[in-house]
């Protein structure tokens, strides 16, 4: 079986020291697509360097990270400019709102968004969203943006039965990782009721990691247990969980 991850910071220092080590076990794992999200200009070259090392596992996206928007986000949305005209990329991420963190720059998170979001339709390239307690408010400014050629992942998707529904409707996907697999997560309950159709796993490495190995260290390789779990949700084959959510990564990524 074959497995993608679409949404791991492989080039977080947690991981980098053991960059071949955990390539491996997560070849060995079956995980041989990974996604890598920026976060902001500090993180872009170390990225870059990780996807030329493993150009056919390593795959880059391009964004500014709603918790990196500062007062200097102008700027930073510059970079992330200059980097989409120069090199490839397979997404504009991660990109959207966060109001869990800091609130204080909420306006310049807007502007963000939709600056990125337009980026991503001049591209043709899909939007990976970051919508950490701001789930409707990311949904809504994709309803506006929406005419029809607009691609994404709503990333860790931890929103209700009724905006995962809004969600799909838009043509989205949802990042479904480790929290599947935590003991009070509602996600279960969702994922019974949508099914598979609009599903892609996803690690958020070196973060979040699923059961057994909560509170550790996340890596690539663990994504078979975010499989195994909606299997059992969804009485289906791991077999078929892995194929369906690797078409829908093909479908978001064309890649």
């Amino acid at each position: 079986m074959m497995f993608t991850d679409t949404h791991t910071h492989l080039y977080d220092e947690q991981l980098t020291a053991e960059e071949d080590i955990l390539m491996q076990r997560s070849l060995d794992a079956g995980v041989s697509k990974m996604y890598m999200p920026n976060c902001d200009s500090g993180t872009a070259a170390e990225m870059m360097r990780l996807a030329k090392k493993f150009p056919d596992n390593c795959y880059p996206m391009m964004g500014l990270h709603p918790c990196y928007v500062k007062d200097n986000y102008v700027q930073e949305l510059a970079i992330v400019e200059d980097w989409l005209k120069q090199e490839k990329f397979y997404g504009v991420g991660e990109i959207g709102l966060d109001y869990y963190w800091d609130v204080t720059h909420v306006p310049q998170q807007v502007m963000a968004f939709e600056q990125q979001i337009d980026w991503a339709l001049q591209y043709d390239l899909p939007i990976i969203i970051h919508s950490r307690e701001s789930t409707q408010d990311c949904i809504n400014i994709v309803s506006k943006k929406q005419k029809g050629s607009l691609r994404g992942i709503f990333h860790c998707f931890s929103g209700t039965l009724e905006e995962a529904k809004q969600i799909i409707d838009l043509g989205f996907y949802l990042g479904i990782g480790g929290v599947v697999t935590f003991k009070k997560s509602s996600l279960p309950d969702i994922i019974q009721n949508i099914g598979i159709g609009n599903l892609v796993l996803e690690t958020d490495a070196p973060y979040l990691a699923p059961v057994p190995y909560r509170g550790k260290r996340n890596e690539s390789s663990y994504i078979p247990l975010i499989a195994d779990k909606i299997s059992d949700i969804l009485a289906l084959p791991v077999a078929e969980v892995a194929r369906i959510t690797n078409e829908n990564a093909q479908k978001v990524f064309r890649n």
